[in-house]
């Protein structure tokens, strides 16, 4: 675990929407300094919670052959739980506003270890999809509850750094997370490695006993009716853009569960209004200045995954690479983010202005996909070295500031509310763009090779060999066309983010809290 004097993160006094500090009384949480396990039972959850996030993926085939599955129930495995982390963490968030923010903690350290326990003995792929949703509805409250007791614990420049090494973790986490897991599965098998995850988990449930408590001084009853419906959109939007590929995106079934999806968002969006304690306060998603950073998170995660999952494919099938050299090059996406969260706050408590830093790691972002097009199966990884690098340092600056400065403009009794909506944000776009960028593919390979079958194996990196010239370049031209949406949509997103944040100094005062 990291250390950390606990003179060195001072209490915080959290600031409200309109930039002033709040006062004591609306909040319990603690005056006196954070626990010495503080910063390090957060980071390693959230090191924890990534890992099993970006590592899951490897022991896949493990899994198939020993329960005899493939295809969408296999892949639920990591869909279940990518779908239950997005839906969880707002519930979580403001449930730890409410009961507390430790307890909530401690409770989903203890939920992800079930999880995974049970993973681990799993004799069906169906009790193996259920116990994953499960770990993923635990991993949501300790990214959630963990934000929350970081934002609750800190203040100004100690809580800046205390959100860099918490982007820092989460960036190792996702780094490793498939080395990591393939090292775990080839010592103690797909089953021993999940085992170990619950140890830790549970270690952190332990660890976690020992920070201060706080929470919202106004309690308020528990939305259920709001935490139900969000659940209940949130899962259906996710579940329709998720299976649309494998039924198709006309089928009715998929239109039919797309439209439940939107009706219970609407329903719940007006629900919100009308609560007296609810589980997404109108005013954060009204005030501009913490939606453009809320908007830069959901840019820079749209900007990274697609390339995190589906270039390593690539760069086997058209490049010839190893598995093994496939992972190594991929360090040039990964890699970076051990240094410029740290850098990227070390900049802004001198002097650099935070919305400055954050257009520039998202004109990185951009840059570095637009230039992904270029994507060719010759000297391949010479090709993808530096847009790769581009979108790293724009990622990894952006880990360094964007929750940050996010919080520092909630109101103390809010913090879990706002750290559970930045994560949701974060774990629905991951779902999404994996999703999305896997059928985008799929489409242009079939568009172009005139075979829906065919399309599929080439995109999972199976080219045959009588025509594996014609895949070959269906398979490059497909990833130009879904990179160029890729790369456009970023851009649409950063001038948004732009656009938010300077309209919101512009009007400081005008969206504060009531």
């Amino acid at each position: 675990m990291l250390g950390c004097s606990p003179n060195l993160f001072g209490p915080t006094n959290a600031s409200s929407m309109d930039g002033t500090t709040s006062s004591s009384s609306t909040s319990t949480a603690s005056t006196s300094p954070p626990s010495a396990l503080t910063l390090p039972v957060v980071l390693v959850g959230v090191v924890l919670v990534a890992m099993s996030i970006s590592g899951t993926a490897v022991a896949l085939p493990s899994i198939g052959a020993d329960l005899h599955t493939s295809g969408s129930p296999l892949n639920w495995v990591v869909a279940g739980y990518n779908l239950a982390f997005a839906a969880m963490t707002l519930v979580a968030g403001s449930t730890a506003d409410r009961i507390g923010r430790r307890r909530v903690f401690i409770a989903a350290a203890l939920i992800f270890a079930i999880g995974f326990v049970v993973t681990a003995f799993s004799s069906s792929i169906v009790l193996t999809d259920v116990a994953r949703i499960i770990s993923g509805a635990g991993g949501a409250g300790i990214m959630a509850a963990g934000g929350a007791i970081l934002a609750s614990s800190y203040d100004g420049a100690a809580r800046n750094r205390a959100f860099a090494l918490m982007g820092t973790m989460a960036g190792i986490g996702i780094a490793v997370g498939p080395t990591l897991s393939g090292l775990l599965i080839a010592a103690t098998g797909w089953r021993g490695s999940f085992a170990v995850y619950t140890l830790i988990g549970l270690l952190i449930a332990l660890g976690a006993t020992r920070t201060h408590e706080s929470r919202a001084g106004d309690t308020g009853r528990t939305d259920w009716a709001g935490s139900v419906l969000f659940i209940a959109a949130l899962a259906l939007l996710m579940f329709a853009i998720l299976e649309a590929p494998a039924f198709g995106w006309t089928h009715p079934t998929i239109l039919v569960i797309a439209l439940a999806g939107l009706v219970a968002l609407v329903v719940f969006g007006a629900l919100q209004r009308r609560s007296p304690s609810p589980v997404l306060a109108p005013f954060l998603v009204t005030h501009r200045r913490f939606m453009g950073w809320s908007l830069a998170t959901l840019t820079t995660s749209v900007g990274f995954l697609g390339a995190l999952v589906f270039l390593p494919t690539y760069l086997q099938a058209a490049g010839g690479l190893s598995p093994a050299a496939a992972g190594v090059a991929m360090l040039l996406l990964t890699a970076p983010v051990l240094v410029t969260p740290m850098f990227a706050v070390t900049l802004i408590n001198r002097g650099v202005s935070p919305g400055t830093l954050i257009l520039i790691a998202l004109l990185l972002v951009v840059g570095g996909n637009f230039w992904l097009t270029a994507l060719t199966a010759d000297h391949v990884v010479a090709v993808v070295a530096a847009p790769l690098l581009m979108i790293e340092m724009g990622m990894g600056a952006s880990f360094g500031i964007t929750d940050g400065q996010a919080m520092s403009i909630v109101p103390a009794d809010a913090v879990g509310m706002a750290a559970g909506f930045l994560n949701t944000l974060r774990g629905a776009a991951e779902a999404l763009v994996i999703a999305a960028f896997g059928a985008s593919l799929i489409g242009f390979l079939s568009a172009r090779l005139g075979d829906s079958a065919r399309a599929a194996a080439v995109s999972a990196g199976r080219l045959s060999a009588d025509g594996s010239s014609e895949e070959l370049e269906a398979f490059t031209w497909s990833w130009h066309m879904t990179q160029l949406g890729i790369a456009a949509l970023c851009l649409i997103l950063s001038i948004g983010v732009a656009a938010l944040i300077v309209s919101g100094r512009s009007r400081p005062r005008a969206d504060t809290a009531d």
